[in-house]
């Protein structure tokens, strides 16, 4: 029989009307045996993630040695979703374990993971089924690095002891047991790696979208829906901000080529967007599939005579970012030019000193920062297919009136990443979109 493992963000665990949902939909399909589970989301607009309070209860904890103000609310928010769901389960036992191992651990992490310490204890109780605490599968060495191989084999040899089961998302221990977490978002990770552990036949990621749209909807009204995309295509946009799945998620479910399924527990019955291992001919079939960006760049531009000719140049203008601790996205390069550009977060504070460093380090003739950057990138498999993609896309912006500050395409032809001025932003979105997903 086919295993899927579920896991369902947040804003499907807010509140008892959405735990219910959750059920209804692992229920509908005894194929959904594992279910991995995110802390309470928001309720509404106003209101605080749990994790969120969590975190203040550990700085509350860090400056007067208890959060007794802060954890109240928290309290107040579980027996509520208990006292909904009508279930036979004693809450204040468990809160009363979080509360005083907030206290007594004075850990970030510990405090950050109960969240989905306490959803999993509650939807296991719900669906009936046996709970595996995280931190006894999904284990991190002594520098706080995920150890995939141990975790496989835990997480095998729990699975064999239970049918069904609920595993807590993002979070896991050290081998010390100290409680360890992923970055936020981390519970799609967990998904993962559960996936890959008990060889599912699909790992279905629920939250609260239909899926992946070709672009964001806060810049092109109803962008059309992508309906499959593959791991290398998503990493691409992931990267560059569609932020519906954590990036890191797809690494473990690569190992065993596992497709992830994005549905929304708040519209079940649409298909949402299938995530496949490698491109087929529907791929093929269009030209780009998606569209994402990032603003917040900035771009050091140096330019010396004979550039080419140096030995060693570009080397010299990196150990500079490397002494500094400083990350770069790009650096498209000409004969006499060469420019880094970079997050504008890694350089915050550094500039001036960074620009001296560089200085001194290649004497270039001129060099120069420039702020007030985006990054578009378009992606899809199809591109390296239809001759002519980079040419439309360049007319699209020309058009728009809209000037392209850098080009980069990468080998593969799977994606083009244009650089432009922030203020041109949206207008650039728009145009690539409009070039390519509106009927002509």
């Amino acid at each position: 029989m086919a295993v899927k493992v579920v896991k369902f963000g947040g804003t499907s665990m807010a509140d008892a009307a959405s735990i219910t949902k959750v059920a209804n939909i692992v229920k509908s399909d005894s194929e959904r045996k594992y279910v991995v589970v995110s802390a309470p989301g928001k309720r509404y607009s106003e209101d605080r993630k749990i994790t969120d309070m969590l975190y203040s209860c550990y700085h509350d904890v860090e400056l007067c040695g208890e959060c007794r103000e802060t954890f109240d609310k928290i309290r107040e928010r579980f027996r509520g979703i208990v006292k909904e769901l009508d279930i036979d389960i004693n809450i204040d036992k468990y809160l009363d374990e979080v509360e005083e191992g907030i206290v007594k651990y004075r850990s970030a992490d510990y405090a950050a993971s109960r969240g989905e310490y306490l959803g999993g204890i509650i939807i296991s109780a719900v669906l009936g089924y046996s709970f595996i605490d995280a931190k006894d599968v999904i284990k991190f060495n002594a520098s706080g690095d995920f150890d995939s191989e141990l975790t496989n084999e835990y997480v095998k040899n729990a699975v064999r002891k239970t049918g069904n089961a609920v595993i807590p998302g993002f979070y896991g221990s050290d081998d010390a047991g100290n409680i360890v977490t992923f970055s936020r978002g981390g519970s799609d990770i967990t998904g993962a790696v559960i996936a890959r552990a008990v060889e599912a036949s699909v790992y279905e990621n629920w939250t609260d979208v239909d899926g992946f749209m070709t672009t964001d909807p806060r810049v092109v009204k109803n962008p059309v829906h992508i309906e499959q995309l593959t791991y290398r295509e998503l990493r691409e946009l992931a990267y560059m901000g569609a932020n519906v799945l954590h990036p890191e998620s797809i690494f473990p479910v690569r190992y065993s080529n596992i497709p992830i399924n994005i549905r929304n527990t708040f519209n079940p019955e649409h298909k949402g967007t299938m995530i496949v291992p490698a491109s087929d001919e529907n791929t093929h079939n269009k030209t780009i599939t998606g569209i994402a960006g990032k603003s917040g760049y900035s771009t050091i531009f140096i330019e010396k005579s004979m550039m080419n000719k140096e030995l060693g140049f570009a080397r010299r203008v990196l150990s500079v970012l490397e002494y500094y601790g400083v990350s770069f996205e790009h650096m498209p390069s000409g004969i006499d030019s060469l420019s880094l550009v970079i997050p504008d977060a890694e350089l915050a504070g550094k500039e001036k000193a960074v620009v001296n460093r560089i200085t001194k380090a290649v004497q270039p003739d001129h060099i120069e920062l420039l702020s007030g950057y985006s990054l578009i990138a378009t992606v899809g498999h199809g591109m390296s297919f239809k001759i002519g993609t980079a040419a439309r896309l360049c007319d699209s912006l020309a058009k728009a009136n809209v000037n392209i500050r850098m080009i980069d395409q990468g080998y593969s032809e799977m994606s083009i990443i244009v650089g432009v001025d922030t203020k041109d932003y949206e207008k650039a979105i728009t145009a690539i979109y409009n070039e390519f997903f509106l009927e002509k």
